[in-house]
């Protein structure tokens, strides 16, 4: 969603970046997160991103914003590479996924790559999971696990250690060829240092699920996460993080 304001001759740009769509009839049981900023690094490539629509003939730069279906997989596999790099010279190195669905054989192999280097992975996938995690050789530095509850968990964002740097990113788009090869999908990265721990905190709470979070395995067996300490029920705990951030802010 973008909003043009022209007021003494000054535009004003207002974009609204989502992992989901605005949907009447999904949007009480659907989770997701959507920026709204007046950032111009990134009005103005929505702006772009929009126009392309009109004159599809012509591919502009951008410089912030990822799109699919011209620039998303590079620079994933730029990110990951990272990773792999810094991991190889013994820096701390990870990579965080939120995502619906993981199916995309390319990244699928290149984050098995990343498990051999030492990259820390930890995916959080709700559907389609393609990738097998545990594998000695091959994905012992990946776990994952998936989340089923109440609200349907909708939302898509990855974090990248980037060698204590961290990259974030939401994004509308799954992993898989259909988002990244063959759909307009935006990627979007986060600047802002407030919206990045709120994220960061979110995923550890999810990861750290013990009462609706299944682990996702090599066995298939789709086991639900156990732990003796306090039991963490995710979407719960999610909610009352958000309403005490606003709480706080009104």
């Amino acid at each position: 969603c973008l909003i043009t304001r022209v007021k003494n001759d000054v535009t004003q740009r207002y974009a609204a970046i989502g992992t989901g769509n605005f949907n009447e009839d999904t949007a009480r049981v659907y989770t997701d997160h959507l920026l709204l900023t007046s950032d111009k690094k990134i009005t103005n490539e929505v702006y772009k991103a929009f126009n392309f629509f009109n004159v599809n003939y012509r591919k502009d730069n951008y410089y912030h914003l990822v799109l699919s279906p011209f620039f998303l997989r590079n620079k994933l596999t730029l990110l990951i590479d990272n990773e792999i790099k810094n991991a190889k010279a013994g820096k701390k190195a990870f990579i965080y996924m939120k995502l619906n669905n993981l199916t995309d054989r390319e990244l699928i192999n290149h984050l098995y790559e990343a498990s051999n280097a030492g990259v820390n992975i930890r995916l959080i996938v709700r559907g389609m999971f393609s990738l097998v995690t545990g594998i000695k050789d091959q994905s012992e530095n990946i776990k994952a696990i998936g989340i089923v509850d109440r609200f349907l968990e909708h939302t898509r964002f990855m974090i990248f250690c980037n060698g204590g740097n961290e990259e974030y990113y939401i994004s509308s788009a799954d992993l898989m060829p259909r988002n990244i090869e063959h759909r307009i999908e935006v990627t979007c990265p986060i600047f802002d240092k407030n919206i990045r721990s709120e994220l960061m905190q979110i995923f550890n709470i999810q990861w750290n699920d013990t009462v609706k979070a299944r682990k996702l395995d090599a066995s298939l067996s789709n086991k639900f996460v156990k732990s003796d300490k306090k039991p963490v029920h995710s979407q719960v705990e999610v909610y009352n993080f958000i309403k005490k951030i606003h709480e706080k802010s009104s």
